[in-house]
C-alpha cells in the first residue's frame, strides 16, 4: 500500500491539472476505503497519474437502471465495492427510518448470488454481510440468508416477514465482472419513482462511511440477524402448489428434463421445486451445476443467447434421452426454454414464444378452476411493452384484461400490487428478455417456479401427444401468428447513445421523428424518454416518462411494431420488432420476409452501426 507521503505527492500533480473536484474524491475514497484491495488499486492510479481513469471510477455515482444499481466490480465510487455498498445501505436506511417510524420492529431482508472477484476482494456474500452490518448497527433486525439464493426468495422473504424492504447483491445474467445491488419494497416489488430518487438523495447525503457500517463481526454477534433461508424455502416450496394443475400426471410422465443452473444458484432449489411438483429431479449439467464466478463453461453467463450457450445441456439431453432443456439464469430469475424437434435438432424457445405457452397454460388452468365465465373479468395478464403482443390477442378473444408496462419486472411488479389491491387477480407476466412469473407468488420474475410449470405443462400435452412446438403453433392458428425479432448492439459510449437517438428526434435535420424505415411507412411514433405519443389526441403518453433511458417505438402502416431502447442493465441498444398477424392468415413466410426486411433498415438507417462504430450481436 501506498504512503502518505506518496498519496500527497500524487494529489499535488493532481491539483496542478486544475480538477478541484477530482483531487477531493481521490482524498475521499483512501480515507474510507478500509479494503486494502480497492484502496490500493486508486492509490496505483494516483502513482500512475492515470486522470482520465481516475476520473471514469470517482466523479460519477451509479443510479438505479430498470434492475437496480450495476456496474464492474473494483475500486470507485462508479462501481460496485465494499464502500459504495456500504454507502448505498446507509442511504436506504435513512430513507427507510424516515418512511417507517416501526422499522426497528419490521427489519429488512438481504440476499446474495455466488460472484466474486479476487483482484477487489468483492463477494456477493462479503457485500450483503457489510449491508447487514450497517443496519444491525442501527438496531435495524436482519434476515441475512447465511447461503447464496435466487433473486425470488429476497422478495418473497419481504413478503412473509412483513419487512421494510429488501436487498439483493447480485448481477443476474451480466459479465463475470460485474455485480449488483437490488432494492426491494415493503410491497415485495422492485423500487420504483419516487423512491428510487430519495434513496439515491439519502445516499448522496451519507457518502462517509459510519465507523460500525465496517463491523462484519455484527453478522455473527448481533442478536438481532436471523437466517431466514430455512422457513423461506420450505414456504416457497409449499406454495408451490398454486401452480401445479396436474400433480398426479407429473409422477407417471415419461419425459426426461435437464437443467442448467449456468454456474450460479439454481441447482438444488431447481431439484426441490421438480420433487414438490411429483416428478423425478432433473437431470443437471454436471460442468455448471456448482457456482462458479468466472463462468468457465460460457461465452456469457446468459442463457437468453440460445443455442450457442446452452450446447452443454443439449448434448446432454441427447446422451440422456431427455427432450426438453431449462436453463436457469446464474441468480434464477430467468428461464431458458429448449425442445428436440422431429429431425433431432432442438427448438431453442425465444422469450415471446414461451410467453405464448406459458400465458395459455396459465389461462388454460384458471378456466378449469372457474367454469363461471363472468369471473374472467377481474383477471388480468401483464407484459413489458417491448414484449410480443400475444397476450394482448389472447384478451381479445378470452375476455380477460392486459395491460402493458415500462421495461424492466419493476414496473410489472408494483401494478400487480395495486391490482391485487383492487380485488384483481394477475394469473401471468412476462417480458421478453426470458423473465416470467406464473401466478402472484412472488412479485418478481421466477425462474425456479417457471422450470418446473415449464415441465408440467410438457408433460400434460405429452398426453394429449402433442409438443410444446407443436402447441405454440395451435396458439398462433387460434389467436394469429406472433412473429418477433429482439437483439442489440453495443455501446459502450453514452455520448454516441444520445446522438443516435437525438438524430432520431430531428430526423436528417427536419425537426420530426423519421416518416418511413427502408421505405416502409411509419404511422406513429411513441417516444417514452420526452413523453410523446402521435397516435393520442393530445400527443402524450399513457406510459410513465423514463427521462433516464432511451426509448422509442414505431408503429409501420403494414402494422410492425418495432422498438428501440437503451438497457438498463448493459451498454447494449436493444431493438425489437414483431409482425402480429390476424387469427387465420397464414403467409407466415411472406410476414416474416416483412419483418427481417423492417428490422435490417431499423438497425442499419436508425443506428448506424457502422458509421456509429457500434458492436454487432455475435450470432
Amino acid at each position: 500500500m501506498g504512503s502518505n507521503g506518496d498519496l500527497n505527492a500524487n494529489s499535488e500533480c493532481l491539483s496542478s491539472t486544475g480538477d478541484v473536484i477530482l483531487d477531493k474524491a481521490v482524498r475521499q475514497w483512501i480515507t474510507w476505503d478500509k479494503n486494502p484491495q480497492t484502496r490500493e488499486q486508486i492509490l496505483t492510479l494516483v502513482r500512475e497519474g492515470s486522470v482520465v481513469e481516475l476520473r471514469r471510477r470517482l466523479c460519477s455515482r451509479m443510479t438505479f437502471g430498470t434492475a437496480g444499481l450495476r456496474a464492474g466490480m473494483g475500486a470507485g465510487f462508479a462501481r460496485i465495492n465494499d464502500l459504495t455498498v456500504i454507502q448505498s445501505t446507509q442511504g436506504v436506511y435513512k430513507y427507510l427510518v424516515k418512511y417507517f417510524p416501526d422499522l426497528n420492529a419490521r427489519g429488512l431482508v438481504v440476499g446474495y448470488d455466488t460472484r466474486a472477484q479476487a483482484s477487489s476482494g468483492c463477494t456477493s456474500e462479503r457485500l450483503a454481510r457489510l449491508s447487514a452490518a450497517v443496519m444491525l448497527c442501527k438496531d435495524v433486525p436482519v434476515y441475512l440468508f447465511s447461503n447464496y439464493v435466487p433473486t425470488p426468495f429476497v422478495p418473497y422473504a419481504v413478503m412473509k416477514f412483513g419487512a421494510a424492504a429488501g436487498i439483493m447483491i447480485t448481477a443476474s445474467h451480466n459479465r463475470k465482472e460485474d455485480n449488483g445491488y437490488k432494492v426491494y419494497w415493503h410491497n415485495s416489488a422492485q423500487i420504483s419513482s419516487p423512491h428510487d430518487k430519495e434513496i439515491l438523495r439519502c445516499i448522496e447525503e451519507s457518502t462517509e462511511p459510519w465507523p460500525e457500517s465496517w463491523n462484519e463481526d455484527l453478522v455473527e454477534s448481533s442478536p438481532l440477524r436471523t437466517d431466514p433461508l430455512e422457513d423461506i424455502c420450505r414456504w416457497y416450496m409449499e406454495e408451490l402448489s398454486t401452480v401445479c394443475f396436474h400433480r398426479e400426471l407429473n409422477a407417471r410422465s415419461p419425459l426426461k428434463f435437464v437443467h442448467s443452473s449456468f454456474h450460479g444458484v439454481g441447482h438444488s432449489y431447481v431439484q426441490k421445486a421438480f420433487q414438490q411438483f411429483g416428478f423425478q429431479p432433473p437431470i443437471p449439467v454436471p460442468e455448471q451445476k456448482d457456482p462458479d464466478p468466472d463462468f468457465s463453461t460460457v461465452s456469457c453467463p446468459n442463457p437468453e443467447e440460445g443455442e450457442s450457450v446452452l450446447e452443454l445441456s443439449l448434448r446432454l439431453a441427447e446422451r440422456e434421452g431427455a427432450s426438453i432443456v431449462v436453463a436457469t439464469d446464474p441468480d434464477a430469475d430467468r428461464l431458458a426454454v429448449a425442445e428436440q424437434n422431429d429431425n433431432n435438432g432442438w427448438k431453442v424457445f425465444t422469450g415471446n414464444e414461451l410467453a405464448g405457452l406459458l400465458g395459455w397454460w396459465m389461462l388454460f388452468n384458471w378456466k378449469e378452476a372457474h367454469p363461471v365465465p363472468s369471473d374472467t373479468e377481474r383477471v388480468y395478464m401483464l407484459a413489458t411493452t417491448v414484449s410480443s403482443k400475444i397476450l394482448k390477442a389472447f384478451a381479445r378473444i378470452e375476455g380477460f384484461h392486459f395491460e402493458e408496462t415500462l421495461p424492466g419486472f419493476k414496473w410489472i411488479g408494483n401494478r400487480i400490487y395495486e391490482l391485487s389491491k383492487m380485488g384483481k387477480e394477475v394469473i401471468f407476466s412476462f417480458e421478453e428478455s426470458i423473465g416470467f412469473l406464473c401466478g402472484h407468488m412472488v412479485l418478481d420474475k421466477d425462474g425456479v417456479s417457471t422450470a418446473v410449470i415449464v415441465a408440467e405443462m410438457a408433460a400434460y400435452l405429452h398426453t394429449k401427444n402433442l409438443s410444446l412446438s407443436q402447441q405454440l403453433r395451435n396458439i398462433y392458428e387460434i389467436y394469429g401468428y406472433h412473429i418477433s425479432r429482439t437483439s442489440y448492439v453495443m455501446c459502450c459510449d453514452p455520448p454516441t447513445i444520445n446522438k443516435i437517438f437525438s438524430r432520431l428526434r430531428n430526423f436528417e435535420g427536419q425537426g420530426v421523428y423519421p416518416g418511413f424505415c427502408g421505405g416502409y411507412c411509419i404511422t406513429h411514433i411513441r417516444d417514452v424518454t420526452t413523453g410523446y405519443d402521435s397516435s393520442r389526441p393530445d400527443k402524450k403518453c399513457v406510459l410513465p416518462l423514463s427521462k433516464n433511458s432511451q426509448m422509442v417505438t414505431f408503429t409501420f402502416q403494414n402494422g410492425i411494431v418495432a422498438t428501440l431502447r437503451t438497457s438498463g442493465t448493459e451498454p447494449k441498444i436493444k431493438y425489437y420488432t414483431e409482425f402480429c398477424a390476424s387469427p387465420g392468415e397464414r403467409n407466415i413466410s411472406s410476414l416474416e420476409e416483412e419483418l427481417t426486411n423492417v428490422t435490417t433498415a431499423l438497425v442499419e438507417e436508425f443506428l448506424e452501426p457502422d458509421k456509429n462504430n457500434l458492436i454487432r450481436r455475435s450470432v
